[in-house]
């Protein structure tokens, strides 16, 4: 493979940061699970209106190809990937908050997920089919001991009845094949084949397998009770946790397919209802910066608002601990609401 030509319109994380030297230092590099520079940087070459434009393969990849990788994570998170040193902290008895809209006036819901991928097996965009499908019997077997408030029901994608997926989309819990971006970077091999879906009774609780990392693990209620959708995640990382051993680094914390997701690889957030401050965009802005919270439309990244609502979540993941970064969170949404009270 010779360097890589990236348009002048690319913008992308890869092209600023890729140097022709870089790229012939790397280029004979590979990780235990034969991950190489070419299928890391695949998706940020095919799609130059990318981001960031990486994508890891398995837990070595962060150390293969540091002299590319460290610099990205450094310039997104504002963090030194080389002398930092990552903290978690999921102890719900930590988060001193309390519910920023009692009322139920301004915050629709609640929804804090997290990522996580296996120790010792590749990520999603290096595993092989009988790895993946190892992978979610694993996941599935763990997922049937939970009881008490986190019992539920585990639907593999592959031979789902019509039923079910009907029902799951009504739920808005079925994720679709990953977009080009993914598709690029391998993630969308063999689908929907050793992938799946589970939900709690309550439906307060849900977990994606072999999505875009192995786990997405998601704690969700109405309303804006941020503590008790915190205190469920973290009792259900912790049921986990006693048969998986998850992907971690002490200096980027748990490890992610994309660098933008490491350390708590955690988005924490809310739908609130802002039609008045919607109508100041850049003070809005201005209290989301301060707060270090990023802005979505409520059908996620590059989509826009409906009637006034928004999908607020936490910008910082890396460097800053879960309860951190939730009480940061909650902070800030508190001050949107105190905002937008006053106009």
């Amino acid at each position: 493979m010779d360097f890589p030509r990236f348009p002048d319109h690319c913008h992308s994380a890869l092209c600023r940061h890729l140097t022709p030297k870089l790229f012939t230092e790397l280029s004979s590099h590979e990780t235990r699970y034969g991950y190489t520079l070419k299928q890391l940087i695949r998706s940020g070459v095919e799609n130059p209106d990318s981001s960031i434009g990486v994508y890891a393969g398995d837990e070595e990849s962060y150390e293969t190809f540091a002299p590319l990788l460290d610099p990205i994570i450094r310039e997104y998170h504002h963090y030194d990937p080389v002398t930092g040193h990552h903290r978690s902290d999921l102890n719900p008895t930590h988060l001193r908050i309390s519910n920023p809209d009692p009322e139920g006036t301004f915050i629709l819901s609640t929804r804090i997920r997290v990522a996580r991928n296996l120790h010792c097996f590749p990520f999603g965009p290096a595993i092989a089919r009988r790895e993946r499908l190892i992978v979610e019997c694993l996941i599935a077997d763990t997922l049937r001991e939970l009881a008490g408030e986190l019992a539920g029901r585990y639907y593999p994608l592959s031979g789902m009845d019509q039923a079910t997926r009907q029902r799951l989309i009504q739920d808005h819990f079925l994720f679709k094949e990953g977009d080009r971006f993914l598709e690029s970077a391998g993630l969308n091999q063999d689908w929907p084949e050793g992938r799946g879906i589970y939900h709690n009774d309550d439906k307060t609780f849900l977990i994606w397998v072999n999505e875009e990392d192995q786990l997405r693990i998601i704690s969700m209620e109405p309303g804006g009770n941020i503590t008790r959708v915190f205190a469920r995640l973290s009792k259900a990382i912790a049921a986990l946790e006693e048969r998986l051993t998850f992907a971690y680094s002490e200096r980027l914390g748990y490890l992610t397919s994309c660098p933008t997701n490491l350390g708590t690889a955690m988005r924490a957030s809310v739908h609130i209802r802002l039609p008045k401050l919607s109508e100041d965009p850049e003070h809005f802005r201005q209290i989301c910066d301060r707060y270090h919270l990023q802005i979505r439309g409520i059908h996620g990244e590059h989509s826009g608002s409906e009637g006034g609502i928004w999908d607020i979540s936490n910008r910082r993941r890396l460097g800053v601990t879960e309860v951190e970064a939730v009480t940061e969170m909650a902070e800030g949404v508190a001050e949107l609401i105190r905002t937008e009270k006053r106009l």
